[in-house]
């Protein structure tokens, strides 16, 4: 009979902390209307034969503004651009001197960035990934988002949610792929809601001698 309420007790206490992450998953959602911060990246690719795992990392900021807007601009090691202004998806490529357009609809789906910054509440992110509650670890709520569309690239995503005095804040996010590359970025100094970011800051001009190019 112990061993029985023992069971129930845990069962209870898990069902709790998954109702806790949802729900501050969904005060993120809807409370977090916009936001900026700096990230860093760290991107492991697959072990090769007889080779360690290799790591890359990259270091950025980061600003979004619901429904339809974001980018990442990347700093290090190489100057990188991933632009969304409500219709294109813009790639940009300082080096190469080479941006790609893509009709921002078709080419976000099931991303990271449609949980950031498309989502408008749970409901609506559970049309395109099944969220699971995972238990608090760092001093974070984790939840998992798996992809419903078999078609996906992305083959599961984890979201680390802080809780404050200010309200949640997204603080880390780790992403898996079919390819076995992983990548985690952890996002620091977030300013959410903050004042004069609008649509403007989302704009994304090709400079002048850019080649551009639509797939």
């Amino acid at each position: 009979m112990r061993r029985w309420f023992a069971l129930m007790a845990f069962g209870m206490a898990c069902a709790a902390a998954q109702a806790d992450a949802l729900d501050s998953l969904g005060v993120f959602l809807k409370t977090t209307r916009s936001g900026r911060a700096d990230f860093v990246q760290t991107v492991t690719l697959p072990a090769k034969s007889g080779q360690a795992p290799r790591t890359k990392q990259s270091t950025g900021s980061f600003a979004f503004m619901r429904p339809q807007h974001f980018r990442l601009d990347y700093q290090k090691p190489f100057a990188q651009s991933i632009v969304a202004d409500g219709k294109t998806l813009w790639l940009y490529d300082a080096e190469l001197k080479q941006a790609t357009a893509r009709g921002q609809a078709q080419a976000l789906g099931a991303t990271p960035m449609a949980v950031i910054a498309l989502a408008s509440d749970v409901a609506a992110l559970q049309k395109e990934f099944q969220l699971v509650a995972q238990p608090d670890h760092d001093g974070l709520q984790w939840i998992q988002a798996t992809p419903v569309s078999k078609d996906a690239t992305m083959q599961s995503m984890r979201l680390g949610l802080r809780l404050s005095g200010t309200g949640v804040q997204l603080a880390r996010l780790e992403m898996a792929d079919a390819m076995g590359q992983r990548s985690v970025l952890v996002f620091e100094r977030m300013e959410t809601n903050p004042a004069g970011l609008g649509a403007p800051g989302f704009q994304f001009s090709p400079p002048v001698g850019v080649e551009v190019l639509r797939p």
